[in-house]
């Protein structure tokens, strides 16, 4: 999916007006070569495209457990300037925090910049002294890259992504029968059976309930005979 790519060199830098980047690498013989990228000035800027969750499924719920791994997946398309790394977040509204997206310690959510997926396990990251605790919310995940976050767009270069949206909830703690779990929404009535005793508790309810039983009996005498 991306268009128009090229590959890094050892070492680069953008001119001024933003349309070439050079790069240059020496040899043990001291030789020097130089290679550069011309970026067209239409070019479109660089973007990244969540291939999971997918974009067209509905929204995405997950657990904080011990057990739960989240991958989310991506494409990076219309580069013509390859990041040398990529950074990601997930950022609450609810509690005004950003959180690390990637393996639990040290600066795990620092990934390559040709990077296409991360897993991530929430509940292993809580489990980090000093590490803030994740809200029961909707979270946007947040992907840049090593220039950081807020920089211009710019023709060929990779733009910031925030758009992917879940949430995450903890699961009820386990409650045996035996040690007084009791259900909350239970009355100990089933519902249609409630309503049809009360339905014939009505006179029109009276009246059918009577027509009926008179022509069960009539049906009876007439087969008897």
């Amino acid at each position: 999916m991306s268009s128009g790519s090229a590959q890094p060199s050892a070492s680069g830098s953008a001119s001024a007006s933003g349309s070439r980047v050079s790069g240059s690498a020496s040899s043990n013989s001291s030789s020097t070569s130089t290679s550069s990228i011309s970026i067209p000035g239409t070019a479109a800027a660089g973007g990244v495209y969540v291939t999971q969750p997918p974009t067209t499924a509905s929204a995405s719920y997950y657990k904080i457990a011990s057990e739960e791994n989240i991958t989310f997946g991506w494409n990076l398309t219309s580069l013509y300037v390859q990041p040398k790394s990529l950074t990601v977040i997930a950022s609450c509204s609810a509690n005004g925090n950003t959180y690390p997206v990637g393996p639990t310690g040290g600066t795990g959510n620092v990934l390559p910049g040709n990077a296409t997926q991360v897993i991530w396990n929430p509940w292993q990251a809580e489990q980090v002294p000093g590490a803030t605790p994740f809200a029961q919310a909707t979270y946007v995940l947040k992907i840049w890259d090593e220039r950081g976050p807020g920089v211009p767009v710019k023709g060929g270069y990779l733009s910031d992504y925030s758009g992917t949206q879940f949430a995450m909830y903890r699961p009820g703690s386990y409650t045996p029968l035996a040690s007084g779990w009791t259900c909350t929404t239970c009355d100990g009535h089933v519902p249609s059976l409630d309503a049809a005793l009360s339905a014939l508790s009505e006179p029109a309810g009276i009246m059918v309930f009577t027509s009926l039983l008179i022509t069960l009996f009539t049906a009876w005498n007439i087969l008897r005979r």
